[in-house]
């Protein structure tokens, strides 16, 4: 029996109700949302425990705690609450990522126990749209990543990575683990790039979380070659074309704040700003 308010690991027979906390902002819980689709709430296959709140039975505020520590539909209450499931754990996640009013509650609570994290971007708005641009063709040259193209796309993905995050992805396990989400969604046709005629990756980018009412796309990138010279533009339409058709009736991303480049090309593909991301980095 549960008390009025408490917190909990769930179990695979919650599954139906951590899914309707999630479908309450489907397009902001898209990660974790796509995760819980294909593996469950069983902790081995979903790569993580998630924690449930409970407010008088029902459950109001879910965190996902994994590779990333993932704050969902969480009032202040449940983020004290997971923060102190969080602190008793100990630190295993290499970011903090979420909404940011929930997110950043979360680091105070745990920054004395936590920090100093390597990098705290406290503002990266979360942008959609679902429609295609009027004005803008979508690249020709854009296409889906083939299985047999593993090894010209990951030194694209590792730079962007790199770029991004600001430590490589193949430190620590050599890469193992980042070398088979690339590989996943390549193989799940979520991969996109513009290669040219000497095998070089142009521009690149994936779409990472998928569920039936929204899509994120992630990872977009332009060789520093090639910057400046229009191509980021038409290749988020040719991204954005393939999303809009074949995934989500919406598209959604979040970018940094200071990346005035980046999100003056969001806003000429047609992405407007809705809410705010916050991450920790580790």
């Amino acid at each position: 029996m549960l008390t009025q308010t408490t917190s909990r690991v769930l179990e695979p027979s919650d599954l139906d109700a951590a899914l309707a906390v999630l479908d309450r902002e489907p397009v902001a819980n898209a990660f974790v949302t796509a995760r819980v689709k294909v593996a469950g709430l069983d902790p081995w296959r979903l790569g993580g425990e998630m924690w449930g709140w409970y407010e008088d039975g029902m459950l109001t505020s879910l965190c996902y705690a994994g590779a990333n520590l993932v704050p969902v539909c969480a009032t202040p209450r449940a983020i004290r609450a997971f923060a102190d499931r969080a602190r008793r754990a100990g630190r295993r996640c290499s970011s903090i990522v979420g909404p940011a009013g929930p997110t950043s509650q979360l680091w105070r609570l745990l920054e004395p126990q936590w920090g100093p994290a390597r990098e705290v971007r406290a503002r990266q708005p979360l942008m959609i749209t679902d429609h295609m641009p009027e004005d803008i063709q979508p690249d020709p040259y854009v296409r889906r990543v083939r299985k047999d193209e593993m090894d010209t796309i990951m030194p694209a993905c590792v730079a962007m990575f790199t770029e991004e995050v600001g430590v490589s992805p193949m430190a620590g396990d050599g890469g193992l683990l980042y070398q088979a989400r690339v590989a996943e969604l390549v193989g799940s046709g979520r991969s996109f790039a513009r290669i040219d005629g000497s095998g070089n990756v142009v521009f690149k980018a994936e779409i990472g979380a998928a569920t039936a009412h929204a899509c994120q796309i992630q990872g977009v990138w332009v060789a520093p070659e090639y910057r400046g010279k229009g191509l980021a533009a038409p290749g988020m339409a040719a991204v954005l074309r393939y999303a809009l058709d074949d995934i989500a009736p919406v598209a959604s991303l979040y970018v940094n704040d200071f990346n005035t480049a980046a999100r003056a090309t969001y806003r000429r593909v047609g992405f407007q700003e809705v809410g705010e991301f916050m991450s920790i980095l580790f």
